[in-house]
């Protein structure tokens, strides 16, 4: 037995593996997805969505949970079937580049969303769904590249170097929309106290609008050294017997998955974490929005904040994961993440932990009030545990799964980022509209990530 795992060690030791360019390539498939997360979902579209398109914030809370509730079911249903006809097929890019091509298309429709104006709420919505399928397929190909790209333990580096490289990547892009494209509607000035470039209207929110547009152009432009300098996997048969052969395969592996303890309480607590943390960045700029009253402006640094923090986490977390298991890395990121919401969840306007505070000066500096300065330190906490914990997750999966259906396990794994990803959206859209409060659609969070960590537990590298 020593033997053969000894031979099986230098079999490994003696694989060939890509050069560094191909492996910085596919590193900044992190960097051309990120603007997406950054700018539409979290910090600028999604809260502008719910300030100035949707009658309200809490109304524009609801619709947007609505929508991505939408989104993360028809990706659930597909994932797996997708990622089982790809393994069957061997080819990675072409995937990649059709579902890019709806994340181009759905991006760039959210320049239609002028403020006030309840007619282009629903194609609005539909193209946050058709742009959100579109990244979360591409990503699913993209993360089944990973086992081809370095060795077994230095798969957690390159997790975290991806989530790192991503993190920055949206900073930059929100950098470059506040410092230069959208402005204060007051002021008509950007946050370097600039006049917006291309001449975009504040008053219409034209540089909010922008970031789809500039989303699609991003990738299009980042995603290029991918396609052309990492190596994709051999095709092995055509689309139709790979069909044939993937489902039968998806079939087998649905069969053996109870046997697999592990691997199938993994899934599970992943489902359930990875619902709470979605729904925690899709809504904590929206919660902000509400809570405070911030614009875009701030909005957005709270995201360049964040996004430092994510950088820095990412980062270390993959060095940690090398180290110490993926499995206790996303441990101490959960109990990290606990301790945040609840936290945001006794945070106000006015006071911190039940302990009355100056509220913020109006027309004064940023974050001039204690109670907003807090909400930018817990928020940073989110970022630095979010990176690790998605970074973490997709490692410890590589670890558990058979490396020749390593793509149907992460179409299972996007399964179960997504199978029940509507239910968080859609229990705080649903409770918020019912109890008119964005504090109480929040609260349900904790138990997203209690659950989540206590399945945890019970899984073996």
């Amino acid at each position: 037995m020593a033997v053969i795992a000894s031979e099986a060690v230098g079999a490994e030791n003696l694989k060939r593996y890509p050069s560094r360019s191909a492996v910085v390539s596919w590193i900044f498939f992190d960097w051309a997805t990120q603007p997406y997360f950054t700018l539409i979902t979290t910090f600028v579209f999604a809260p502008y969505f719910a300030g100035f398109v949707a009658a309200d914030p809490a109304q524009g809370q609801a619709l947007w949970g609505f929508a991505t509730a939408a989104a993360g079911l028809m990706i659930a249903l597909m994932s797996p079937v997708l990622g089982a006809i790809a393994d069957a097929s061997g080819r990675r890019k072409p995937w990649i580049a059709g579902f890019g091509a709806l994340l181009v298309i759905g991006a760039s429709l959210m320049w239609l969303g002028k403020p006030g104006d309840p007619s282009v709420i629903p194609p609005l919505l539909l193209a946050y769904v058709i742009a959100s399928v579109g990244v979360e397929f591409a990503i699913v190909f993209n993360n089944a590249m990973m086992p081809t790209l370095v060795p077994p333990d230095r798969i957690g580096r390159l997790s975290g170097t991806g989530w790192a490289t991503g993190y920055i990547g949206g900073i930059f892009s929100l950098i470059l929309v506040l410092g230069f494209l959208a402005a204060n509607p007051d002021t008509g000035r950007t946050l370097f106290g600039l006049m917006p470039l291309f001449g975009l209207d504040p008053v219409t929110h034209q540089g909010d609008r922008i970031t789809g547009p500039l989303t699609a152009i991003w990738f299009v432009i980042f995603v290029l050294p991918m396609f052309l300098l990492t190596p994709d996997y051999p095709a092995k048969r055509p689309l139709r017997e790979a069909l044939r052969v993937g489902l039968s395969g998806l079939k087998r592996t649905l069969g053996e998955l109870p046997k697999q303890k592990s691997l199938a309480t993994f899934l599970l607590a992943n489902m359930i974490y990875t619902d709470g943390l979605v729904s925690l960045f899709a809504f904590g700029g929206i919660y902000a929005a509400g809570t405070f009253g911030w614009h875009t402006i701030q909005i957005g640094t709270f995201g360049i904040l964040l996004a430092i923090a994510g950088t820095f986490g990412a980062w270390i977390g993959g060095k940690l994961d090398d180290r110490l298991g993926p499995r206790r890395v996303i441990a101490g990121s959960l109990l990290i993440l606990l301790f945040a919401i609840g936290a945001i969840l006794l945070v106000d306007k006015d006071s911190i932990l039940f302990v009355e505070v100056a509220p913020p000066t109006p027309g004064g500096p940023l974050f001039s009030g204690a109670a907003e300065r807090a909400y930018l330190l817990l928020g940073c906490l989110i970022g630095i545990a979010g990176g690790p914990l998605q970074a973490a997750s997709r490692s410890l999966l590589i670890r558990l799964a058979p490396k020749d259906r390593i793509a149907q396990h992460f179409g299972l794994f996007a399964l179960t980022g997504k199978v029940t990803s509507f239910i968080g959206p859609l229990l705080i859209g649903t409770i918020t509209a019912v109890t008119a409060s964005q504090k109480a659609g929040m609260a349900v969070l904790v138990v997203f990530f209690v659950a989540g960590l206590a399945l945890l537990m019970r899984v073996r590298e």
